[in-house]
Order: C-alpha cells, then sequence, then structure tokens
C-alpha cells in the first residue's frame, strides 16, 4: 500500500509516518517545511512542497500510485487564526478543496483528515462524544469543521470515503527519542514548560485564572502522540477494509487542568517552575474533555502511553536531545 501523508514532517505527521513504516507501509511525505523539520522525516519518501498545488499533488498521485492520503497538513494556532482567519481559510479550506479535487481526478478513494476538538466550541458537556453539537467559538474550529462537511459532500457526488479523526491535545514523544515536538515559536503547554525548566523563557503563563473549573485554569485532555499515531494506522486499515467513513474523538477520557500539568511536571522533573496568570486568550474554551468510547469500541484502539508521567517523561527526554 502506498500512502500519502500531507504534513508529514510535522509533529503529529512524523509520529504517523514511523509507526505505518514500523507496519510495512510504504509512506510519501509532502510538506513544505513551513512548520515542519526534513529531520523528521526519517522513514518514506520525503518530496517537498505545497499540497494545495493541484498540479504538484496531482503529480505525486500519479507518479507514486497513492492509495490513500493521511491529511495532517493544516495551521493550527487558535489565537493566531482569530487575528489572521484568512491565512486558515485559505489553507486549511482552500487548499484542501485542491488536494480533494485532485485526490477525485486520479481516482483516489480513502482519506484519513485530522480534525480537532475545535469544532465543538464551548461544550454543552463532557466527555464530548462524536454526537456533540459542533459551534466552533474560533476560526482554526470553524475551517476544521468546513473540512469535515467537505468530505461529506465529496463522499455523495464523488464516493471518496474518509475518517475524521478529532484531536483534543497531542503531547509526549516517540519513546525512542528518534522525534519528537519542535515548533518555532513553541506554543504548546509542555514544551513552554520545559523552555522555563532550561532557562530559555523566565515564566510561563498561565492563560485564564478565573474559568469555571476546579482551580480556574483550563481544563484539557492530553493524550500521547504514539496512541494517536496507532489510532491512524487504524482508522486506514478499517477505512480500506470496510469502505465505510466514520468520525472518531481521540483522546484520553480525563481532563487535567494547566495548574495541574505545572503540578505533574515539578513532580516528575523535580523542577520549580516558575509562571504567571495571564489574561485568557482569544477562543480558548474552558473545559475539553474526549469520549472516547467509539474508537475503543469499534477499531479496539486502546491508549497505551497517555498517563501524564510517561507523557512528561518521554516529552523531556526528547527536549533534552532534540536536533531539530
Amino acid at each position: 500500500m502506498n500512502v500519502l501523508i500531507t504534513g508529514g514532517a510535522g509533529y503529529i505527521g512524523s509520529h504517523c509516518n514511523k509507526f505505518l513504516h514500523q507496519k510495512n507501509i510504504n509512506t510519501i511525505i509532502v510538506d513544505n517545511l513551513s512548520f515542519g523539520h526534513s529531520e523528521a522525516v526519517k522513514w518514506g519518501t520525503f518530496i517537498e512542497g505545497d499540497f494545495g498545488d493541484k498540479c504538484f499533488i496531482s503529480s505525486i498521485f500519479k507518479n507514486y500510485n497513492i492509495d490513500a492520503v493521511i491529511h495532517f497538513a493544516a495551521y493550527a494556532n487558535v489565537p493566531e487564526s482569530v487575528i489572521q482567519p484568512n491565512k486558515y481559510y485559505i489553507n486549511n479550506v482552500s487548499n484542501m478543496i485542491n488536494l480533494l479535487d485532485s485526490m477525485v481526478e486520479n481516482n483516489v478513494k480513502y482519506i484519513v483528515f485530522s480534525s480537532s476538538a475545535a469544532t465543538f466550541g464551548s461544550p454543552k458537556y463532557t466527555p464530548i462524544d462524536e454526537n456533540h453539537p459542533q459551534n466552533p467559538i474560533n476560526p482554526y474550529g470553524e475551517t476544521k469543521l468546513i473540512g469535515e462537511k467537505l468530505l461529506r459532500d465529496y463522499e455523495k457526488a464523488y464516493g471518496i470515503k474518509y475518517t475524521i479523526m478529532r484531536y483534543f491535545n497531542a503531547a509526549g514523544a516517540d519513546l525512542d527519542c528518534e522525534i519528537g515536538e519542535s515548533h518555532y515559536p513553541e506554543h504548546h503547554l509542555l514544551p513552554v514548560i520545559f523552555q522555563v525548566c532550561q532557562g530559555v523563557k523566565d515564566k510561563l503563563n498561565i492563560y485564564g485564572n478565573n474559568y469555571p473549573t476546579k482551580d480556574g485554569s483550563c481544563i484539557r485532555d492530553f493524550i500521547h502522540v504514539t496512541d494517536l499515531a496507532c489510532a491512524h494506522y487504524l482508522a486506514l486499515e478499517y477505512l480500506i477494509s470496510e469502505n465505510q467513513s466514520q468520525d472518531f474523538n481521540l483522546g484520553s477520557n480525563i481532563g487535567f487542568s494547566v495548574k495541574e500539568i505545572v503540578k505533574k511536571c515539578e513532580e516528575v522533573l523535580d523542577i520549580q517552575i516558575n509562571y504567571q496568570l495571564s489574561s485568557p486568550r482569544l477562543g480558548d474554551p474552558a473545559i475539553l474533555i474526549a469520549s472516547n468510547a467509539k474508537i475503543k469500541s469499534l477499531l479496539n484502539w486502546e491508549p497505551k502511553y497517555s498517563d501524564l508521567e510517561t507523557i512528561i517523561k518521554s516529552a523531556w527526554a526528547w527536549e533534552k536531545i532534540k536536533d531539530y
């Protein structure tokens, strides 16, 4: 099987690439390296380019006889999407249309789509299951929801089958320390905590102290990136074997507040973390916790590495030796 991974030089894409390689699947990785790193593509065939360029992506489909696509290539910074929505609509919507049109033209019938918990907006109940109303409160979530709607329309019109994977908070790093998380600038919680630990930053900003939560800080559901990669592999297998579209929420079914994460990092790393309370960020819901009952039941998926200690230790091990 030949699988095209768009955004495969990024954090989640590179871990998925490694997992598929271990399952003897041929991978072709396309990334424009605006956020990804060529050093993270240690398996498969890497081709630098933009997934939204129809001529370029069509040539990939033709030259490599692609059977399926796993689509990670999206902008994903919620506050940035609020102040630069055009950037998000162009890349996450317009470019995705070009990708889907190229799939139609080249008779590629299967796609696994990287979506987001941001499509749900402020939750009406938790844990959030797949039937929860989708009412995004920021442009990033809106563009991901449009992506989901595109897939449903393209299935009806052109027969493309899809799996939608809605992430909550990906965290941790490859347990072999071959790849990990690296963003410039960094905006994810654990790497920013580590920058404070290493003296790169003076303080951690905790955004918001008056949310309706147990300690006033946001609550999030953290899942190890290798567990995410495994879920994508199982979803791809199911999609092709059953020829049936599905959507799944991907999380641990447990929520931790930002302050609890800081305290756990202090405990695991034996380091005092300097932080300050700041104003809430634009577009941030108070609580996001996934129900993972559907993916457990249908795909027999079980998160193996998503306890907080394993997430923190694996991420910290990578942070200390990372080479990109």
